[in-house]
């Protein structure tokens, strides 16, 4: 019974449930799923490549699972092949670089660690890449890692503009409150890779993308901007996008650059053949939790990989639920996924958070108009990434814990939430979720523990 478990046995609980999500979608463990080599032809998600029908394997790509991808492929590659026929570049942040010395695969790190936003050692990586992929032979075949975080690893902004612009851009559009659609959009028309634009630079004429979902129902052209997706490019569109939300706050070059439409969205005259497969998703890291979620004695129910919206609603929204919930004898788990968004609209000062961290400051705001949760409610969101905002968490919990932690030390909870400040407040009150990168990224995962 509840009444028997303290406050750091229910959150232990609802983190093991969580890892159990997060390790579902581990990128090594879904590349060694993916990609087999029987000593006379290389596999690939189904896909038979005669080891005579091509002649090296290329591998390029971004994103913050890029060093696990890399690993697990070069686990199922023998040596010798390894040495012979493989070279590469891939694009990940700064703490994913991990071991690779002797790789014929360079990872690449291009942004330092909780910066999610292009760096110019990204423009350095991504230039690499595009000479890569022109220098390719017609006979190469060209194996494209991407996983979430691939937009702002591959960034390569149109001659017309600067990155600094670009960056301006999307922190302004992000700051607003811009969807990852939207957001995407206007990427991918500023950028020379993305919406296809690979594949523009490609001389090879068979790419395969092995693809690790962070967007909710799994877009090809939106998971990193889509860099292997022919996609029509709109300015106008685009403008559109930057006029809602800037209104006179567009760069002028940027401005300029759209308003006259010079976008070439015509593809090569023999585009190479691609193949866009989705490996590893948020629907996977729910039912991998759900599973274990049973083993510990929860009834599991899984609320879908599409929740998203104000992270402080969608915080509010978790007690509200586990308010409604009728346990009986048997503790319920709630698992939730997708991603939720934080405006800072209106804040002049802001503080230091991410979504999953203001989803628990909000879930244990809400808990107080629900006095009978006091050892019978355990909330945990977390980026299935490890990180969450530019802070060193993966996200936070809500529970009693927090309220008498915060009590104590005379910190408000409203006064952090307005100011979308939840690091510090969770930080104070040992109330973050910290596990480090974990080399894989498909969204958020929220566990919900309710005990009679």
């Amino acid at each position: 019974m509840s009444q028997l478990i303290s406050a750091d046995e229910r959150r232990s609980l609802a983190t093991r449930i969580w890892r159990a999500g997060v390790e579902a979608i581990d990128s090594r463990r879904l590349m060694e799923e993916t990609v087999t080599f029987d000593g006379d032809s290389l596999r690939i998600a189904g896909k038979t490549f005669p080891l005579d029908s091509f002649r090296d394997l290329i591998v390029v790509g971004a994103g913050k699972a890029g060093q696990g991808m890399v690993s697990g492929l070069e686990a199922c590659l023998p040596e010798e092949f390894l040495k012979t026929r493989v070279r590469g570049w891939v694009n990940v942040p700064s703490d994913c670089v991990g071991e690779s010395s002797g790789s014929p695969i360079v990872r690449h790190a291009a942004r330092p660690a909780g910066i999610n936003e292009p760096r110019p050692e990204g423009v350095l990586g991504t230039q690499k890449i595009i000479e890569l992929i022109e220098q390719a032979d017609p006979k190469d075949l060209c194996l494209v890692l991407l996983s979430g975080g691939g937009s702002a690893l591959l960034p390569a902004p149109v001659d017309a503009i600067s990155l600094e612009d670009k960056i301006e851009v999307t922190q302004r559009l992000s700051r607003r409150g811009a969807s990852i659609e939207e957001l995407n959009l206007v990427r991918t028309c500023l950028s020379q890779l993305k919406g296809g634009g690979l594949l523009r630079h490609c001389r090879g004429q068979h790419v395969i993308t092995l693809i690790i979902s962070d967007v909710i129902g799994d877009p090809l052209e939106t998971i990193a901007s889509g860099p292997t997706v022919e996609t029509f490019r709109s300015p106008t569109a685009a403008l559109v996008v930057l006029r809602k939300y800037l209104t006179d706050e567009i760069p002028p070059r940027v401005e300029e650059y759209l308003a006259n439409g010079r976008h070439d969205c015509r593809r090569n005259e023999e585009p190479p053949s691609v193949d866009n497969i989705v490996i590893g998703n948020n629907c996977r890291a729910i039912s991998h939790a759900a599973a274990r979620a049973t083993e510990l004695g929860f009834r599991a129910e899984t609320c879908g990989s599409d929740n998203q919206g104000p992270a402080a609603e969608f915080g509010k929204t978790l007690v509200e639920q586990a308010a409604q919930a009728s346990p009986g004898d048997q503790p319920v788990c709630f698992i939730h996924g997708g991603e939720t968004t934080v405006s800072l609209a209106g804040v002049d000062s802001p503080g230091k958070g991410g979504r999953n961290q203001e989803v628990a400051l909000a879930a244990a705001l809400a808990m107080r108009s629900h006095p009978e949760f006091t050892d019978r409610l355990t909330i945990l969101a977390g980026g299935t990434d490890g990180e969450d905002g530019p802070t060193d968490a993966a996200g936070g919990y809500a529970d009693y814990k927090v309220h008498e932690r915060a009590t104590g030390l005379g910190l408000c909870l409203e006064d952090h939430l307005r100011r979308h400040d939840a690091y510090n407040l969770l930080d104070r009150c040992d109330s973050l979720l910290r596990v480090g990168p974990t080399h894989t990224n498909v969204m958020d995962l929220t566990i919900t523990l309710v005990w009679p």
